[in-house]
Order: C-alpha cells, then sequence, then structure tokens
C-alpha cells in the first residue's frame, strides 16, 4: 500500500483544488478560442468561419454541449508528437434546432487542415453512436483537407 505523506489537507486542500478547477476551466476556455487569433484571423481572411462559429449558427443560442473538447492524437513522427492541440480538428457535441435534439461535429480547418485523424475519427464515431442511440438527426459541417496521411489513416 502506498501512503501519500504530501497530500493537502484543511485548508490547503481547498485551495489546491480551487486552483485546479481555475487552471480547468482556464484551458476549457483557450480551447474554446481556438488555436490562435492568428489563425482564425486567416479563416476569416478566406471568407470562412470558424467550426465554432459555424455550429453557434446551426444551433439554438446558448444549446451546445460539447463532447471530449481536450482530446489530442497519440501520433509520432512527422513532427506530430510536438503538435498536439485539443480538439483534434474536430469539434462534437449536440444541442438544439428550434428545440429539437441534434447531433452535429464540425471539422477545425485551423487545426492540421481539419484533416481527419485516428483521434479525429473516433471523435465523429462516437458521436454518431450517440445519435443513433438518441434517435436523433446527425448534421456534418466539413471543412476539412481530407485524411492526416501522417497517421496512417486510410
Amino acid at each position: 500500500m502506498t501512503v501519500l505523506h504530501d497530500a493537502p489537507v484543511g485548508g490547503e486542500a481547498t485551495a489546491d483544488a480551487r486552483s485546479r478547477v481555475a487552471e480547468l476551466h482556464e484551458l476549457r476556455e483557450q480551447v474554446r478560442r481556438g488555436p490562435s487569433e492568428k489563425a482564425t484571423e486567416a479563416q476569416h481572411a478566406k471568407g470562412k468561419l470558424t467550426a465554432r462559429e459555424r455550429i453557434e449558427l446551426l444551433l439554438d443560442e446558448g444549446s451546445f454541449h460539447e463532447v471530449e473538447p481536450l482530446r489530442r492524437h497519440r501520433a509520432q513522427g512527422f513532427g506530430l508528437e510536438a503538435r498536439k492541440p485539443h480538439t483534434d480538428g474536430v469539434i462534437v457535441g449536440w444541442g438544439t434546432v428550434h428545440g429539437r435534439t441534434v447531433f452535429t461535429y464540425a471539422h477545425d480547418f485551423r487545426i492540421f487542415g481539419g484533416a481527419l485523424g485516428e483521434a479525429h475519427a473516433q471523435k465523429i464515431h462516437k458521436i454518431m453512436d450517440m445519435a443513433i442511440a438518441a434517435g436523433a438527426p446527425l448534421v456534418s459541417l466539413n471543412d476539412g483537407a481530407g485524411a492526416r496521411i501522417q497517421e496512417g489513416v486510410t
């Protein structure tokens, strides 16, 4: 049995927990903003919306529930191990359209050109399964460069 002698207790534990929760909230906000302001500006300069902007236009205001926003790829090689952005280039979740539940996913061109990798595909598969289980429609908002062949996706 392992005994943890350095674990915070009392007020110290509460402060540590609050600090970690604050870090998580900040991370989620960073993920929501996207990879960089420069990438967002480049998307807008092409006359295109970001994935989140497209989802916001599709769904009723405030109804979106994101699934696996912190998911990252696990690929090695081609420099991918140094670039592990959250969402892995696809935003998935559910919300409502005129009050009706709808599942959706949107490729985020700002991350790897929205190209399909393993984690990316697994997120899409998960939301498809959720839509089938709920008997609800699935709406795909595509803006991607195809497959991320560096990962060996076929």
